[in-house]
């Protein structure tokens, strides 16, 4: 019954990590330095309501058997002394590890270091355009874009929405134009399917 705990607990968390993985990977990548790698997570996120639902079952069978082998202790004083990674205290461990990286998504983006972006009113000239980008699937992806947008020079805006797939950007054209913004976008590895001007102030 322990193999089977450990393999089913290890099963759980295998695939609530990888539940997470294409929101997860775009910060590892930021702080790796190979912001290209994130994109290629992003055909996990039709798989992850399935994913979420094995973790979900694993984790419950293996606090079934967990329960079961206490019930099993109590009948048998002799029984030896499990070892920490058959115990209560690891599979709760466990289970708050699976449930962080299953709600990862809607804390992803707090990890993104904030841009201070420059003030308006050092500029006589903005633009502000939307770039459609296909892609994002969570928060931590809106970080990754919005990130890598910041580092341009002229940037005073920048906010990505993956629920519109877009990226709304104020910029100063002489500092920086719209196609260093958009390699900045696909530096991410997100695909931009084009921009809409909305306003030039003047």
């Amino acid at each position: 019954m322990k193999k089977r705990q450990s393999n089913i607990t290890g099963i759980g968390v295998a695939t609530a990590f990888a539940a997470s993985l294409c929101c997860i990977a775009p910060l590892v990548a930021l702080i790796a330095g190979t912001s290209g790698i994130a994109g290629n997570f992003q055909w996990i996120e039709p798989l992850r309501p399935g994913l979420i639902g094995i973790t979900v079952i694993a984790l419950g069978y293996a606090w079934l058997l967990q329960i079961q082998k206490s019930g099993q202790d109590e009948d048998c004083c002799d029984t030896p002394k499990a070892s920490f990674w058959g115990t209560r205290r690891f599979l709760g461990i466990v289970t708050v590890f699976s449930i962080l990286m299953l709600t990862f998504p809607l804390y992803a983006d707090k990890f993104y270091p904030k841009k201070a972006y420059e003030s308006v009113e050092e500029y006589s000239e903005l633009i502000q355009v939307e770039f459609q980008v296909d892609g994002m699937t969570c928060s931590g992806c809106e970080g990754h874009v919005e990130h890598a947008i910041g580092q341009l020079d002229g940037i005073v805006d920048a906010r990505a929405s993956y629920f519109k797939e877009n990226a709304l950007v104020r910029f100063n054209p002489a500092k920086t134009n719209l196609e260093e913004i958009e390699e900045a976008i696909r530096s991410t590895s997100y695909k931009v399917e084009g921009y809409t001007l909305i306003k030039e102030k003047k």
